[in-house]
Protein backbone atom coordinates (compact mmCIF):
# COMPACT_ATOMS: atom_id res chain seq x y z
CA UNK A 1 0.00 0.00 0.00
CA UNK A 2 2.97 2.32 -0.31
CA UNK A 3 2.47 5.32 -2.55
CA UNK A 4 4.77 5.91 -5.47
CA UNK A 5 7.46 8.40 -4.64
CA UNK A 6 6.89 11.69 -6.42
CA UNK A 7 10.13 12.98 -7.83
CA UNK A 8 10.46 16.68 -8.39
CA UNK A 9 13.41 18.65 -9.55
CA UNK A 10 14.21 22.32 -9.35
CA UNK A 11 14.50 23.79 -12.82
CA UNK A 12 16.98 26.47 -13.90
CA UNK A 13 14.40 29.22 -13.35
CA UNK A 14 13.81 28.07 -9.77
CA UNK A 15 10.37 26.55 -10.31
CA UNK A 16 9.66 23.04 -9.14
CA UNK A 17 6.31 22.43 -10.84
CA UNK A 18 5.31 22.94 -14.45
CA UNK A 19 1.59 22.12 -14.27
CA UNK A 20 0.81 23.93 -11.02
CA UNK A 21 -0.87 27.31 -11.44
CA UNK A 22 0.96 30.15 -9.79
CA UNK A 23 -0.59 32.27 -7.07
CA UNK A 24 -3.00 31.63 -4.26
CA UNK A 25 -6.52 30.21 -4.59
CA UNK A 26 -7.63 32.87 -2.07
CA UNK A 27 -7.43 36.02 -4.13
CA UNK A 28 -7.37 39.15 -2.04
CA UNK A 29 -9.95 41.65 -3.23
CA UNK A 30 -10.48 43.64 -0.05
CA UNK A 31 -8.68 46.71 1.17
CA UNK A 32 -6.98 44.70 3.92
CA UNK A 33 -5.98 41.83 1.64
CA UNK A 34 -8.10 39.26 3.49
CA UNK A 35 -11.32 38.70 1.57
CA UNK A 36 -11.78 35.30 3.22
CA UNK A 37 -10.91 33.75 6.54
CA UNK A 38 -11.11 30.18 7.75
CA UNK A 39 -13.69 29.09 10.27
CA UNK A 40 -12.15 27.93 13.55
CA UNK A 41 -14.62 25.04 13.82
CA UNK A 42 -14.92 23.59 10.30
CA UNK A 43 -11.78 25.06 8.72
CA UNK A 44 -13.46 26.14 5.48
CA UNK A 45 -12.69 29.53 3.98
CA UNK A 46 -15.67 31.86 4.02
CA UNK A 47 -16.14 35.55 3.24
CA UNK A 48 -15.72 37.71 6.33
CA UNK A 49 -19.42 38.64 6.13
CA UNK A 50 -20.33 34.96 6.69
CA UNK A 51 -18.33 34.74 9.94
CA UNK A 52 -18.93 35.92 13.47
CA UNK A 53 -16.59 36.34 16.42
CA UNK A 54 -16.99 33.98 19.36
CA UNK A 55 -14.85 33.61 22.46
CA UNK A 56 -13.41 30.07 22.42
CA UNK A 57 -10.59 28.73 24.57
CA UNK A 58 -9.98 32.16 26.05
CA UNK A 59 -9.50 33.88 22.66
CA UNK A 60 -11.80 35.48 20.13
CA UNK A 61 -12.11 33.18 17.10
CA UNK A 62 -14.00 33.56 13.81
CA UNK A 63 -16.66 30.91 13.22
CA UNK A 64 -19.42 30.44 10.65
CA UNK A 65 -22.60 32.40 11.32
CA UNK A 66 -25.23 31.16 12.15
CA UNK A 67 -23.59 27.70 12.02
CA UNK A 68 -21.30 25.63 9.84
CA UNK A 69 -24.05 23.14 8.93
CA UNK A 70 -26.52 25.83 7.90
CA UNK A 71 -23.96 27.60 5.69
CA UNK A 72 -22.98 24.31 4.07
CA UNK A 73 -26.64 23.49 3.35
CA UNK A 74 -27.25 26.98 1.92
CA UNK A 75 -24.20 26.83 -0.35
CA UNK A 76 -25.12 23.33 -1.62
CA UNK A 77 -28.43 24.53 -3.07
Amino acid sequence: MAKDAVKTSIHDDGLRYRSKASGSPFVSTGAFGAATMSCFRCGKHRPRAALKSVKLLGKTQSVCAPSCKELEAASAT
